[in-house]
């Protein structure tokens, strides 16, 4: 597996990824019938935002992710991030490569820290991941989410520094 920045024609093999992550209605906020040029436009951000994509050894995309600043202005040296990992390839360490690729990734590039504004709290392979990464989760948003088959779950707001350079 190799990852790498995302080219605009990534999109295309990146879609159906994004789709069948958000469709399952367990761990993103965006509605699960989002149409593709709609999640292009929420995915595929603008610099300052980078965008990743994992690739396995036969080129298929397995996993995305997205670096941004999670403010603007007097904000922007904490990063956020997301990520997406192709369900028919969990549990194969991709989610981890790619957190440490993204985390190297913004220390490089100047950001502080990291600040994930909602972990859904019941998604936990993703708050296992996290925080077996540093992060600690500084509060949880009680049903602050509309989970597909649970109902109103909570969000965690999870943070961790960076190394400086």
């Amino acid at each position: 597996m190799r990852i790498r920045l995302a080219r605009d024609e990534d999109w295309p093999r990146t879609w159906p990824l994004w789709h069948r992550v958000v469709a399952a209605g367990d761990t993103y906020a965006w509605l699960p019938d989002t149409d593709e040029p709609t999640a292009r436009t929420l995915w595929m951000l603008p610099a300052p935002a980078v965008v990743y994509v994992a690739e396995s050894d036969a080129g298929e995309v397995v996993g995305t992710a997205v670096l941004k600043p999670n403010q603007q202005g007097l904000g922007d040296h904490v990063a956020n991030a997301s990520f997406m990992v192709d369900p028919a390839h969990a549990g194969r360490g991709i989610g981890r490569r790619l957190g440490e690729h993204v985390l190297a990734e913004a220390a490089e590039r100047g950001y502080r820290a990291m600040q994930f504004n909602s972990v859904v709290e019941t998604n936990t392979a993703a708050v296992r991941l996290w925080t077996s990464l540093g992060f600690r989760t500084l509060a949880t948003v009680p049903a602050a989410f509309r989970h597909a088959t649970l109902g109103l779950v909570g969000v965690h707001v999870m943070y961790r520094e960076l190394p400086s350079g």
